[in-house]
């Protein structure tokens, strides 16, 4: 292989790269060991393929090696040998390594140090402490020389014998270190690939959603749409547990808008909280409703204290609505939801929720909430320009008192449809909500923020809110006065990282976002955090 084909190391997320997969298994685990028994579609999926994550090689679009990972019991070493956990040292968290298998055409050193650096960051973030493989005799020196010690008896077949073997943290970090002194490993370049975008909107986006979004339209009348439709509000309803949920052509401002307009009817006076910019924006929607209001204002990244929102209630016994922002995109910060739902359920008080940054990022549960906006464009990794209106309760039309287009009790007797919709853009969020696994993504949005988290502040970056109050999906990085957040993200915009520095409220407080909303993975955030180490030892200097 010349030294100009370059290698791109990553978590197997497409479906050509799991079909090359099950293509290079059956090429190394039937033609060349047989372990199994030949097929005549030449495939091999593996019995765990489900729960695997694959550490993948590619050259251009071809899979040219891969491992394995899975930290679910029992390992496929669980019934090859009786009464593992016996052989092993104590541990934590133990991760099985199995399927190591590079093409024979390209049996380099670089692509196996490169598969293994990429395990040993899946190690760390996972915070395993124990590693087990099943090594075949003819590799047992490699994975001696890589630190692995063997343990128990020869197991397997004839033509297909394996040493189990283990390693401990001190081994992969001890080889970990060698390979930090490697050059040449281009885990992820996204000036040759493509733009990296970490905004929280427009976010990333699948390429299944991206291929659904450029299908020939629909009429919003026709059967198939109409079903359709339905189809993807109960998903939808599914996904946040809410009774009810109306599907508009427009942003997340025309959601709340639509809350205002409910609450601009027949309804008392209410209490609004804001400790950001969109807490701000609720405040400015009920002002132009010309809502009675109460307003609970604290510093930008401060979280809520319960029993002063409590005693606020007791101020004003009128109170006969709440509404507050769960996610507040503008910090990070997550506000108590359930908190929320508790006092206002005691008090018999209606609460209503922009829901728009924390739907498809964490776990929200909306039963119990009056009214919920939400939109297609962030956490549910959908293009924008839909958004949507959650709540439990029945809602009937209002002909003279609110815009026909605000009007959900519309909506409803309208099965969903009384206006235009766009079915490419309805098509692209059904997909969107069907090909992701929402506890998976919730678990790997929560790890990845975790160990980002983690290296930004051992490089020196200052992180607003902290992490147990944090949306995982949002890290608000507050730069000192040496380095520019305007400067900041341009200069990352140059290497191909899109980061959020562009809003006035973030220009004004030196801010700068990095956004786990979209599609991304851990693998495509070592170049960037090896440019802002860069950058904040340059600007550490200059000060």
């Amino acid at each position: 292989m010349s030294s100009d084909q370059r290698l791109i190391f990553k978590i197997a997320s497409e479906g050509w790269e799991f079909e090359q997969i099950h293509r290079l298994n059956y090429s190394t685990f039937v033609e060349e060991i047989p372990q199994h028994e030949e097929n005549p579609n030449q495939l091999l999926v593996d019995r765990f393929h489900q729960e695997n994550s694959y550490i993948i090689c590619l050259r251009e679009k071809h899979l040219v090696g891969m491992l394995a990972i899975r930290g679910k019991r029992p390992f496929s070493l669980d019934y090859k040998l009786e009464n593992l956990d016996s052989y092993l040292p104590e541990s934590k968290s133990i991760i099985e390594i199995r399927l190591l298998s590079v093409d024979r055409r390209y049996r380099t050193g670089r692509i196996l140090k490169g598969l293994l650096s990429l395990l040993f960051e899946q190690v760390e973030i996972h915070g395993y402490d124990l590693a087990v493989i099943s090594a075949t005799l003819t590799q047992f020196g490699l994975h001696k020389h890589l630190g692995f010690i063997p343990f128990g008896p020869i197991v397997g077949g004839k033509g297909a014998y394996f040493q189990p073997m283990y390693a401990t943290p001190e081994a992969y970090k001890a080889l970990k270190e060698k390979f930090r002194l490697i050059d040449g490993i281009d885990r992820f370049s996204p000036s040759l690939n493509r733009v990296v975008n970490l905004l929280p909107g427009p976010v990333g986006i699948n390429k299944s959603v991206r291929d659904t979004f450029s299908d020939i339209p629909l009429s919003h009348r026709s059967e198939k749409f109409v079903n359709d439709f339905q189809h993807t509000r109960a998903k939808l309803c599914e996904l946040v547990n809410s009774r009810n949920v109306e599907i508009l052509m427009g942003s997340g401002s025309l959601a709340n808008d639509c809350i205002a307009a409910q609450l601009s009817v027949n309804f008392g006076q209410g209490l609004i909280l804001s400790n950001g910019e969109f807490g701000n924006r609720l405040i400015d929607h009920a002002t132009r409703f010309g809502l009675n209001y109460h307003k609970l204002q604290i510093g930008w990244g401060e979280i809520f204290d319960l029993d002063f929102i409590l005693d606020k209630l007791s101020e004003n016994q009128n109170i006969d609505w709440l509404w507050a922002v769960h996610c507040e995109t503008s910090t990070g910060v997550m506000n108590d939801l359930e908190g929320l739902k508790e006092i206002c359920m005691d008090k018999g008080i209606r609460l209503c929720m922009d829901s728009v940054s924390s739907i498809g990022t964490v776990p929200i549960d909306l039963n119990g909430v009056y009214l919920a906006s939400g939109v297609s464009g962030k956490g549910l990794g959908s293009f924008p320009s839909l958004s949507m209106v959650f709540y439990n309760h029945e809602i009937q039309p209002i002909s003279n008192r609110i815009p026909r287009y605000l009007d959900l009790g519309l909506y409803s007797t309208s099965k969903g449809i009384p206006f235009t919709i766009s079915s490419n853009l309805l098509y692209a969020l059904k997909k969107a909500v069907e090909v992701v696994n929402p506890n998976h993504r919730y678990q790997e949005i929560l790890a990845l923020s975790s160990w980002l988290r983690q290296r930004l502040n051992q490089i020196g970056f200052k992180i607003l809110a902290d992490e147990a109050n944090a949306s995982p999906a949002l890290i608000t990085i507050a730069l000192t006065g040496w380095i520019s957040s305007q400067n900041l993200g341009k200069r990352l915009e140059q290497q191909g990282y899109l980061l959020s520095y562009r809003s006035e409220y973030l220009l004004k407080r030196n801010w700068i976002q990095i956004s786990l909303m979209g599609e991304c993975s851990q693998d495509i955030f070592h170049p960037l955090l090896d440019l802002l180490e860069k950058i904040h030892s340059q600007a550490s200097r200059a000060s």
